[in-house]
């Protein structure tokens, strides 16, 4: 079964742990089953939902539509910059592989303010809090919340 159609744990706290984003921009990158972005979605949301899986986005937009909600999506590498920009960035379990670290932080950065990260126990997520340092507040088990975040 490919990465993107597992419900994983992280995706699914990060959706527990979303705060109100009513009338927010919201991107979610490497969304794959999109949970979170169904959750911001529904909360009144304007979410961007992007993946490198165009399965992934196709069954998105079918779950997003038998909810009722409305989710932009995006077949897209998050690592490779965009200028658009958000109020909220989330991430769940994107951090496979170290080469994904210093792209994650450019891109946060870079789109919003604010990012939401959904953590999973990936040996690279080390990597990535320590590059943050101090910057990261605990808001939920397994997730973080980073304000104005310098690559």
């Amino acid at each position: 079964m490919p990465y993107w159609a597992e419900l994983w744990p992280a995706g699914l706290r990060l959706a527990e742990a979303l705060p109100d984003v009513r009338e927010q921009r919201v991107v979610e990158l490497g969304c794959g089953l999109g949970v979170p972005s169904l959750v911001a979605a529904a909360q009144g949301a304007d979410v961007t939902a992007t993946d490198w899986a165009p399965e992934a986005i196709e069954l998105l937009e079918t779950n997003a539509a038998r909810n009722g909600v409305v989710v932009n999506t995006e077949v897209r590498d998050w690592r490779k910059p965009w200028q658009e920009r958000f109020d909220l960035a989330l991430a769940a379990d994107v951090l496979y592989e170290r080469r994904n670290v210093k792209p994650l932080l450019a891109r946060l950065a870079e789109l919003a303010p604010v990012a939401l990260i959904g953590l999973a126990g990936r040996p690279y997520e080390s990597t990535f809090l320590h590059q943050l340092g101090a910057s990261e507040q605990h808001v939920a088990p397994n997730v973080i919340r980073l304000s104005a975040v310098e690559a």
